[in-house]
């Protein structure tokens, strides 16, 4: 059970399952890029999947960049994704806990899936004791070194005047502008990076094992690269990426062990 629903949430959160339960992860679905048409499809696929994963589910992790753009007006939320909402919403109405982070394409998410499908969002990340396992979890832009143009960007991004700002164009520019830039602009996309750089070279690898020195985990997970991939630490730490579901439709799925798997 969550221990208090917010977007600052600190507190280790114990999540404790039955035997025959499992607990999910999924990131970078990017729904609604290039086109909402172009995305389509995908979107039906990973429907599908927390479909078919509904019946054994005692958790579902979603790790950021569900939607390509995201920005919530106070009273208006950017158009399409029904199918998602709706599955996402059936998951909770049965009893499913989902936890949501946000990516750096989602980061102007606010309160939407809080109050309408009492999902918890959060903004970094999270320490989770799942069946005794210790995670670290979060969505992965801007940690461990380098991506300087990126932290330097998400800071202008992030900054409560320029959301302020933004806030005031119509949603059918802003929310046009927010698409277009979207894609287009390499540092949010992460297109320039998307390569595996070497396991002494990954920067989130890095992060990992700088972590470590302050505290033991059982598990790092994280998205952002859009590479699934499964690194050691040490013996007993392990870091893993969850692909994405753009090229590899990879998820990971956690019982006593972590799995990677591919729909």
């Amino acid at each position: 059970m969550l221990k208090k629903n917010s977007v600052t949430l600190h507190l280790m959160t114990t999540i404790t399952t039955s035997a025959n339960k499992k607990i999910y992860f999924a990131s970078d679905q990017h729904l609604g890029a290039p086109t909402a048409e172009a995305s389509l499809p995908r979107e039906r696929k990973f429907v599908a999947w927390l479909d078919t994963i509904k019946e054994d589910a005692g958790a579902v992790f979603l790790l950021g960049d569900l939607f390509d753009f995201w920005f919530e007006y106070k009273t208006v939320v950017p158009k399409g994704f029904v199918r998602v909402l709706g599955k996402l919403a059936e998951l909770r109405d049965a009893g499913i806990a989902v936890y949501f982070f946000v990516g750096n394409h989602d980061l102007w998410m606010h309160d939407y899936f809080q109050k309408e499908l009492s999902i918890p969002v959060f903004h970094k990340p999270q320490e989770f004791d799942i069946n005794g396992k210790l995670f670290l979890i979060g969505h992965g832009d801007g940690l461990g070194p380098n991506d300087h143009g990126y932290k330097r960007m998400k800071k202008v991004f992030t900054f409560p005047f320029f959301k302020w700002l933004f806030r005031w164009l119509h949603p059918d520019i802003g929310v046009r502008l927010g698409h277009y830039f979207s894609v287009k602009n390499k540092l949010i996309s992460g297109d320039k990076d998307a390569s595996f750089l070497g396991e002494e070279h990954e920067w989130l690898s890095l992060y990992c094992r700088k972590k470590l020195q302050e505290k033991h985990y059982d598990f790092f997970v994280f998205g952002h690269r859009h590479l699934p991939l499964e690194i050691e630490l040490n013996n007993s730490s392990t870091y893993i990426n969850l692909g994405d579901w753009i090229q590899y439709f990879t998820y990971g799925e956690f019982m006593k062990t972590f799995k990677l798997k591919e729909f």
